[in-house]
């Protein structure tokens, strides 16, 4: 039994739809791909689902512009044309825009003024009073952080000059000489006097500081009774 035939009209289940599409693109690139194959033709196939996927093929001997360009010098239609205005439209458009702007540049710092009339030069008089409002504006409020930034780094060395003093005058404050313990020269640094009733303490008495070793100064004993 032969299939039967199915009614050429617009499926309507979405998904029903989208795996029809598949198949038949799957088969028409098949028949494109032949047809290149058996016949030597060149053939350019672009295809837009209903869900604007994008699917072509063109034969591996051209390119889709080279058969767009045959298609336009065969059929006499221009395919760019409009594009081309499109594009010619916004290029004329886009140099207005180029042209205003800079004879507003012009006009802000004096020149190309002539031909305006009083109500045309007051109004760029005030516009040039406002740019000039704000650019003040800015200018204050650079100035006033750049003050505060200074101030902050100001208070912060007068600190750290306030730490170095105090720890300069804490080191000024200990003594050159200590007292150092020699027990092997003063048997345990402790004597009983003549009779016993008084007690002896010997110290010995050196420098603490190196460069006094160096100018001569010598260790000392003292001894309290």
């Amino acid at each position: 039994m032969g299939r039967g035939k199915i009614e050429i009209k617009k499926i309507e289940n979405p998904t029903n739809r989208q795996v029809t599409y598949s198949k038949r693109r799957a088969g028409i690139m098949k028949k494109a791909r032949e047809l290149t194959v058996l016949c030597d033709a060149e053939v350019s196939l672009v295809m837009f689902s209903s869900t604007g996927k994008f699917s072509e093929y063109c034969s591996p001997s051209s390119e889709t512009k080279k058969i767009f360009d045959r298609y336009q010098q065969v059929s006499g239609i221009n395919l760019w044309s409009s594009q081309y205005e499109k594009m010619q439209n916004t290029l004329n458009h886009l140099k207005e825009i180029n042209h205003n702007l800079r004879r507003d540049v012009r006009q802000r710092t004096g020149g190309d003024l002539e031909g305006l009339d009083i109500k045309e030069l007051r109004g760029l008089e005030q516009n040039v009073d406002e740019a000039l409002k704000l650019v003040r504006n800015r200018k204050y409020h650079v100035i006033s952080t750049q003050t505060d930034t200074y101030k902050k780094k100001l208070k912060n060395s007068r600190e750290t000059h306030h730490n170095l003093l105090r720890e300069l005058e804490l080191v000024d404050e200990h003594q050159v000489f200590g007292y150092v313990n020699d027990d092997s020269s003063y048997e345990g640094a402790l004597a009983l006097a003549h009779d016993g009733s008084h007690q002896m303490y010997t110290f010995r008495v050196q420098p603490s500081q190196p460069n006094l070793h160096e100018m001569g100064y010598a260790s000392h004993d003292l001894r309290l009774a």
